[in-house]
């Protein structure tokens, strides 16, 4: 490929996605807010700009992931944002797990000016990004979808597809990441109770994890649960915090009680409240062992 990609945010997962995009062929011009953490793909031909609008080529595509709501408008409408620019037939693909409703009102900002938003929020760790072995949930107008496919196949093992309206992908990736969180907590307290009882919690994950719980998710995060191993970290406990305070809100919104989401919710606030919130998010787990006197 020889598009450019504009591409807007480097952290944990931004920058392997980006340094997959330059494996796939594709040339990038790039903007984070922390400049320091471009150094790695300047080595690559990267080019880096001051400003998140100095990466759109009009009629271009722009991909970001970025931490939150406020920071998504930001370099989208902020002053000056990517939608001076991107004009007709532009393309912003958003992988950022944010709220269905920043994805519903910027969608209608794109729509407004002739271009495109598009949904791609991701699964994976940082060493899955790497590998360009994401799993992307993709939504969005059909057209758009199609131009970027190469994008999201550059990144990802598996794209799946989740209809025109452009949240929809967002409540996916919500879904899943409950899922997660959920599994984490439940993983730990059965592997404390299991060391309570004199049982050695890393034999106990990995029999189950290799039997009736075999999935990445018990084999990858209940092994470090197990193993009380919380680095290096992947994924930060406040954005994991973020995450279930949207699944929360949107849950609200959509007139639904989720009293597990509620529990897990007090259980990520009160170790982001010990100051654990840049600790990874499976170091919820260690609420667990001093809640059993561990």
């Amino acid at each position: 490929m020889s598009e450019t990609i504009g591409f807007i945010g480097l952290g944990n997962m931004g920058q392997p996605i980006a340094a997959s995009l330059l494996k796939a062929g594709f040339q990038l011009r790039v903007y984070n807010r922390t400049a320091a953490k471009a150094k790695p793909l300047l080595e690559q031909g990267v080019q880096q700009v001051a400003r998140p609008i100095d990466v759109v080529e009009p009629g271009g595509i722009v991909v970001s992931i970025i931490a939150n709501d406020s920071a998504l408008e930001d370099i989208t409408l902020g002053e000056p944002g990517i939608l001076e620019r991107l004009g007709s037939g532009g393309i912003h693909v958003s992988m950022s797990t944010v709220s269905p409703a920043i994805v519903q009102r910027l969608s209608q900002e794109h729509t407004k000016r002739g271009s495109f938003y598009v949904a791609a929020p991701v699964f994976g760790r940082p060493d899955a990004a790497a590998a360009g072995s994401l799993w992307v949930c993709v939504s969005g107008a059909e057209a758009a979808k199609e131009r970027v496919k190469p994008v999201l196949e550059a990144i990802g093992q598996g794209i799946f597809d989740f209809g025109e309206a452009p949240e929809a992908a967002n409540i996916v990736k919500l879904v899943g990441n409950f899922w997660i969180v959920a599994a984490m907590e439940a993983m730990a307290e059965g592997l404390t109770l299991a060391e309570k009882n004199g049982v050695e919690r890393t034999k106990v994950i990995e029999m189950l994890s290799k039997t009736i719980f075999a999935s990445r998710i018990y084999q990858n995060y209940g092994g470090a649960i197990a193993r009380k191993s919380y680095t290096p970290v992947g994924f930060e406990m406040k954005l994991g915090l973020k995450d279930v305070n949207l699944v929360l809100q949107t849950a609200e919104q959509s007139h639904m009680p989720m009293p597990l989401v509620s529990l897990l919710h007090d259980r990520l606030q009160a170790g982001v409240a010990r100051g654990r919130g840049e600790m990874d998010w499976m170091a919820m787990a260690l609420a667990v062992s001093e809640d059993a006197g561990l």
